[in-house]
C-alpha cells in the first residue's frame, strides 16, 4: 500500500470500482459494471482514490446530464447552477485519512470553474447513515429537502453546500 492519491478514474478502474461500490451498500446502491461505466461517461468529475489499488471514488454531474437518477432530477428541478456528487465512496481502511474532504474540495474547485452556487448530495435517512450526514455536516452541508426513493424503501436527506463559502 502506498501513499494515497486522488485521480482521474481510467475504464481499468471500473471492475475494482464496482466492488468498492457494492461493498458499500445500503449507503450507495449496488451497481453493475456497465450502468457503473455509463455514470463515469456521464459524470463532470470520476475520481479515485488510488493507494496502489483504486480504494474509493467520487461521481459528480453538472445539470443537463440524462440522468434518470429521482436526486437529481429532484436538484435538477431547483437550480441549473448545481454540482451533483452522485456518491462517494472509500474503503473503511482509508475513512478518517482526509482523503473524503480532498475528493469534495475538488467538487468545490470544479464547481467554481463552472460557476455553480452550490455542490449537492443525499444521505440516506432510512436505512440510516449517520456517519455520512456527519461527515457532509461538517464539509458545510445543510438539508434543503427530503424524499422517499426506490419505491418508497429509502428516505433521503437532500443536501447543499454553497461554493461561498471561500473552501479551496
Amino acid at each position: 500500500m502506498s501513499e494515497p492519491v486522488i485521480r482521474p478514474a481510467v475504464p481499468s478502474d471500473l471492475e475494482a470500482l464496482v466492488r468498492i461500490n457494492d461493498a458499500a451498500a445500503p449507503a450507495v446502491p449496488i451497481t453493475p459494471l456497465e450502468e457503473l461505466r455509463a455514470l463515469v461517461e456521464l459524470s463532470e468529475l470520476a475520481l479515485v482514490v488510488d493507494d496502489g489499488t483504486p480504494a474509493g471514488f467520487l461521481l459528480a454531474m453538472t445539470p443537463g446530464r440524462d440522468y434518470a437518477s429521482e436526486n437529481y432530477l429532484w436538484f435538477s428541478r431547483r437550480s441549473a447552477a448545481f454540482v451533483y456528487v452522485d456518491r462517494i465512496v472509500l474503503d473503511p481502511r482509508l475513512r478518517g485519512a482526509g482523503l473524503g474532504r480532498g475528493l469534495y474540495e475538488r467538487v468545490f474547485a470544479r464547481g467554481r470553474e463552472l460557476g455553480a452556487v452550490e455542490v449537492t448530495c443525499e444521505v440516506n435517512l432510512q436505512p440510516p447513515n449517520p456517519a455520512s450526514l456527519a461527515f457532509h455536516r461538517r464539509m458545510g452541508f445543510t438539508e434543503v429537502g427530503r424524499q422517499w426513493t426506490k419505491g418508497a424503501s429509502t428516505e433521503v436527506a437532500l443536501l447543499a453546500a454553497p461554493l461561498d463559502l471561500g473552501r479551496g
